[in-house]
Protein backbone atom coordinates (compact mmCIF):
# COMPACT_ATOMS: atom_id res chain seq x y z
CA UNK A 1 0.00 0.00 0.00
CA UNK A 2 2.89 2.56 0.96
CA UNK A 3 5.23 1.46 -1.90
CA UNK A 4 3.82 4.87 -4.07
CA UNK A 5 6.18 6.43 -1.67
CA UNK A 6 9.36 5.66 -3.56
CA UNK A 7 7.91 6.63 -6.74
CA UNK A 8 9.87 9.75 -8.22
CA UNK A 9 7.09 11.87 -7.47
CA UNK A 10 7.31 11.29 -4.05
CA UNK A 11 11.03 11.26 -3.77
CA UNK A 12 10.58 14.48 -4.81
CA UNK A 13 8.50 15.79 -2.44
CA UNK A 14 10.62 13.98 0.33
CA UNK A 15 13.39 15.91 -0.88
CA UNK A 16 11.82 19.07 -0.83
CA UNK A 17 10.45 18.57 3.07
CA UNK A 18 14.10 17.33 4.27
CA UNK A 19 15.81 20.45 2.83
CA UNK A 20 12.79 23.24 3.99
CA UNK A 21 12.82 21.87 7.68
CA UNK A 22 16.47 22.34 8.13
CA UNK A 23 15.98 25.50 6.51
CA UNK A 24 13.28 26.78 8.24
CA UNK A 25 14.96 25.67 11.73
CA UNK A 26 18.65 27.75 10.60
CA UNK A 27 15.94 30.92 9.84
CA UNK A 28 14.25 30.62 13.20
CA UNK A 29 17.51 30.67 15.07
CA UNK A 30 18.91 33.44 13.38
CA UNK A 31 15.88 35.79 13.96
CA UNK A 32 16.62 34.91 17.77
CA UNK A 33 19.85 35.71 17.87
CA UNK A 34 18.61 38.68 16.36
CA UNK A 35 16.30 39.03 18.92
CA UNK A 36 18.95 38.92 21.60
CA UNK A 37 21.35 41.06 20.14
CA UNK A 38 19.17 43.39 19.77
CA UNK A 39 17.20 43.07 23.07
CA UNK A 40 20.13 43.82 24.31
CA UNK A 41 21.28 46.51 22.80
CA UNK A 42 17.73 48.23 23.63
CA UNK A 43 18.61 47.54 27.24
CA UNK A 44 22.30 48.77 26.85
CA UNK A 45 21.02 52.32 25.19
CA UNK A 46 18.21 52.53 27.30
CA UNK A 47 20.37 52.47 30.61
CA UNK A 48 22.89 55.03 29.05
CA UNK A 49 20.67 57.57 27.69
CA UNK A 50 18.63 57.17 31.87
CA UNK A 51 21.69 57.18 33.86
CA UNK A 52 22.99 60.20 35.26
CA UNK A 53 25.68 62.76 33.38
CA UNK A 54 29.22 62.25 33.92
CA UNK A 55 32.48 64.32 33.03
CA UNK A 56 33.50 63.53 29.36
CA UNK A 57 37.08 62.56 30.50
CA UNK A 58 35.82 59.40 32.60
CA UNK A 59 34.48 57.93 28.92
CA UNK A 60 36.40 59.49 26.40
CA UNK A 61 40.22 61.38 25.75
CA UNK A 62 41.33 62.90 22.63
CA UNK A 63 43.40 60.43 20.08
CA UNK A 64 41.06 57.29 21.33
CA UNK A 65 37.79 55.88 19.64
CA UNK A 66 34.22 56.30 22.09
CA UNK A 67 33.78 52.25 23.28
CA UNK A 68 30.91 50.61 21.63
CA UNK A 69 29.52 50.29 25.46
CA UNK A 70 29.22 53.85 25.74
CA UNK A 71 26.93 54.74 23.23
CA UNK A 72 24.42 57.17 24.47
CA UNK A 73 26.10 58.07 27.30
CA UNK A 74 25.10 61.44 28.77
CA UNK A 75 28.33 63.93 29.53
CA UNK A 76 29.18 67.30 30.96
CA UNK A 77 32.11 68.88 29.43
CA UNK A 78 33.16 72.74 29.24
CA UNK A 79 35.27 74.50 26.64
CA UNK A 80 34.56 77.12 23.85
CA UNK A 81 33.25 77.17 20.94
CA UNK A 82 35.44 77.66 17.53
CA UNK A 83 32.89 78.71 14.96
CA UNK A 84 35.66 78.79 12.17
CA UNK A 85 36.05 75.52 11.67
CA UNK A 86 32.29 74.96 12.32
CA UNK A 87 30.43 72.24 9.56
CA UNK A 88 27.38 71.31 8.19
CA UNK A 89 25.97 67.30 7.66
CA UNK A 90 23.96 67.56 4.61
CA UNK A 91 21.13 64.82 4.00
CA UNK A 92 19.68 64.83 7.72
CA UNK A 93 16.22 64.97 7.55
CA UNK A 94 13.94 65.61 10.63
CA UNK A 95 10.67 65.87 11.29
CA UNK A 96 10.09 65.04 7.42
CA UNK A 97 12.08 67.77 6.12
CA UNK A 98 15.42 68.34 4.29
CA UNK A 99 18.24 69.91 6.61
CA UNK A 100 21.38 70.02 7.71
CA UNK A 101 23.03 68.85 11.26
CA UNK A 102 25.21 71.80 12.62
CA UNK A 103 29.02 70.64 14.12
CA UNK A 104 31.04 73.18 16.37
CA UNK A 105 34.91 72.02 17.69
CA UNK A 106 34.00 72.32 21.69
CA UNK A 107 37.78 73.58 22.44
CA UNK A 108 38.30 71.90 25.82
CA UNK A 109 42.27 73.49 26.43
CA UNK A 110 45.41 71.84 26.02
CA UNK A 111 45.00 71.87 22.30
CA UNK A 112 42.43 69.25 22.68
CA UNK A 113 38.66 69.47 21.22
CA UNK A 114 35.48 67.58 20.95
CA UNK A 115 33.05 67.93 18.13
CA UNK A 116 29.41 69.02 19.05
CA UNK A 117 26.57 68.32 17.03
CA UNK A 118 24.36 71.37 18.55
CA UNK A 119 21.07 70.66 16.09
CA UNK A 120 19.50 70.77 13.54
CA UNK A 121 18.51 73.35 10.51
CA UNK A 122 16.60 73.35 7.76
CA UNK A 123 17.71 73.10 3.87
CA UNK A 124 18.06 76.40 2.18
CA UNK A 125 16.11 76.76 -1.21
CA UNK A 126 18.90 74.79 -3.08
CA UNK A 127 20.64 71.83 -1.95
CA UNK A 128 24.06 73.89 -2.39
CA UNK A 129 23.32 76.90 -0.56
CA UNK A 130 24.47 77.47 3.32
CA UNK A 131 21.33 77.31 5.54
CA UNK A 132 20.92 80.00 8.42
CA UNK A 133 22.30 78.40 10.91
CA UNK A 134 22.27 80.68 14.64
CA UNK A 135 25.46 81.20 16.15
CA UNK A 136 26.88 79.34 19.45
CA UNK A 137 27.39 81.02 22.51
CA UNK A 138 30.57 83.30 23.13
CA UNK A 139 32.94 82.42 26.10
CA UNK A 140 33.26 79.59 28.40
CA UNK A 141 30.04 77.31 27.82
CA UNK A 142 28.71 73.97 30.04
CA UNK A 143 27.59 71.54 27.49
CA UNK A 144 25.49 68.25 28.16
CA UNK A 145 24.90 65.88 25.36
CA UNK A 146 24.75 62.29 24.45
CA UNK A 147 27.99 60.44 23.28
CA UNK A 148 28.44 58.96 19.76
CA UNK A 149 30.47 57.14 17.96
CA UNK A 150 32.08 58.45 14.80
CA UNK A 151 29.82 57.65 11.81
CA UNK A 152 31.34 55.50 9.32
CA UNK A 153 30.09 54.17 5.64
CA UNK A 154 29.69 50.89 7.16
CA UNK A 155 27.95 51.74 10.29
CA UNK A 156 25.83 54.99 8.81
CA UNK A 157 25.26 53.22 4.80
CA UNK A 158 25.62 57.01 3.73
CA UNK A 159 28.56 56.76 1.05
CA UNK A 160 31.28 59.53 1.17
CA UNK A 161 31.29 61.47 -2.35
CA UNK A 162 34.37 64.24 -2.92
CA UNK A 163 32.73 67.70 -4.87
CA UNK A 164 30.76 69.17 -1.41
CA UNK A 165 30.64 72.92 -0.88
CA UNK A 166 33.02 74.42 1.87
CA UNK A 167 32.53 73.26 5.09
CA UNK A 168 29.83 70.89 4.22
CA UNK A 169 30.34 66.73 5.17
CA UNK A 170 28.43 63.69 4.74
CA UNK A 171 29.72 61.67 7.51
CA UNK A 172 30.49 63.02 11.46
CA UNK A 173 33.18 61.16 11.48
CA UNK A 174 36.04 62.67 14.14
CA UNK A 175 39.37 61.18 12.28
CA UNK A 176 38.34 62.80 9.02
CA UNK A 177 37.31 65.97 9.99
CA UNK A 178 40.13 66.05 13.08
CA UNK A 179 42.76 65.93 10.15
CA UNK A 180 41.63 70.01 9.27
CA UNK A 181 41.75 71.33 12.95
CA UNK A 182 44.86 72.56 14.79
CA UNK A 183 44.20 70.53 17.75
CA UNK A 184 43.21 66.86 18.53
CA UNK A 185 39.92 65.66 18.95
CA UNK A 186 38.15 63.11 20.65
CA UNK A 187 37.10 59.71 18.71
CA UNK A 188 33.29 60.17 18.55
CA UNK A 189 30.87 63.22 19.36
CA UNK A 190 28.44 64.60 21.47
CA UNK A 191 24.53 65.72 20.34
CA UNK A 192 24.02 68.59 22.71
CA UNK A 193 21.04 67.92 24.79
CA UNK A 194 21.79 71.30 27.09
CA UNK A 195 24.32 74.02 27.17
CA UNK A 196 24.95 76.84 29.58
CA UNK A 197 24.55 79.85 29.06
CA UNK A 198 21.82 79.22 26.48
CA UNK A 199 21.48 81.03 23.65
CA UNK A 200 18.84 83.03 22.15
CA UNK A 201 18.40 81.16 19.03
CA UNK A 202 19.99 77.82 18.66
CA UNK A 203 19.46 74.73 15.67
CA UNK A 204 16.43 72.63 16.60
CA UNK A 205 17.49 69.61 19.13
CA UNK A 206 18.56 65.95 17.54
CA UNK A 207 15.87 64.00 19.23
CA UNK A 208 16.70 61.20 21.50
CA UNK A 209 17.14 57.55 19.58
CA UNK A 210 14.17 55.80 19.58
CA UNK A 211 15.33 52.24 20.93
CA UNK A 212 11.98 50.59 19.29
CA UNK A 213 10.38 46.82 20.89
CA UNK A 214 14.06 45.50 21.61
CA UNK A 215 13.61 42.94 19.23
CA UNK A 216 10.39 42.08 19.28
CA UNK A 217 9.65 41.51 15.76
CA UNK A 218 13.09 39.33 15.58
CA UNK A 219 10.92 36.70 18.02
CA UNK A 220 7.58 36.85 16.17
CA UNK A 221 9.25 36.11 13.12
CA UNK A 222 11.68 33.40 14.98
CA UNK A 223 8.39 31.51 16.28
CA UNK A 224 6.82 32.06 12.57
CA UNK A 225 9.61 30.52 10.82
CA UNK A 226 8.92 27.45 13.22
CA UNK A 227 5.91 27.23 12.99
CA UNK A 228 6.50 26.72 9.51
CA UNK A 229 8.30 23.51 10.43
CA UNK A 230 4.93 22.04 11.53
CA UNK A 231 2.85 22.99 8.97
CA UNK A 232 5.42 21.61 6.23
CA UNK A 233 5.62 18.62 8.05
CA UNK A 234 1.41 18.35 8.82
CA UNK A 235 1.43 19.04 5.42
CA UNK A 236 3.42 16.41 4.62
CA UNK A 237 2.00 13.93 6.62
CA UNK A 238 -1.71 14.67 4.97
CA UNK A 239 -0.64 14.35 1.94
CA UNK A 240 0.83 10.94 1.99
CA UNK A 241 -2.84 9.91 4.24
CA UNK A 242 -4.62 11.90 1.70
CA UNK A 243 -2.72 8.92 -1.30
CA UNK A 244 -2.97 6.42 1.03
CA UNK A 245 -7.12 6.73 1.25
CA UNK A 246 -7.32 7.21 -2.24
CA UNK A 247 -5.92 3.77 -3.31
CA UNK A 248 -7.71 2.10 -0.09
CA UNK A 249 -10.95 3.51 -2.04
CA UNK A 250 -9.98 2.50 -5.50
CA UNK A 251 -9.23 -1.01 -3.93
CA UNK A 252 -12.60 -1.69 -2.24
CA UNK A 253 -14.20 -0.08 -5.47
CA UNK A 254 -12.42 -2.53 -8.05
CA UNK A 255 -13.32 -5.22 -5.20
CA UNK A 256 -17.20 -4.43 -5.14
CA UNK A 257 -17.45 -5.08 -9.01
CA UNK A 258 -19.02 -7.71 -9.57
CA UNK A 259 -17.52 -10.00 -13.06
CA UNK A 260 -19.76 -10.66 -15.63
CA UNK A 261 -21.17 -14.14 -16.57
Amino acid sequence: MYRFLLTPRWLALHVVVLLVIPAFVFLGRWQFGRFEERSANSERVTANIEAAPVPLDRLAVPGQQVREVDRFRKITVSGTYDPAHALLVRRRPQEGQTGFYVLTPLVTGNGTALIVNRGWVKAAATADATPEVPAPPTGQVNVTGRLRLSETEESSGIRERSGLPAGQVLLINADKIGKGLPYRLVGGYVELTEQAPAPAAAPAPVPAPDVGAGGGLNLAYGVQWWLFIGIALAGWVLLIRREVAERKAAERSKESVTPAD
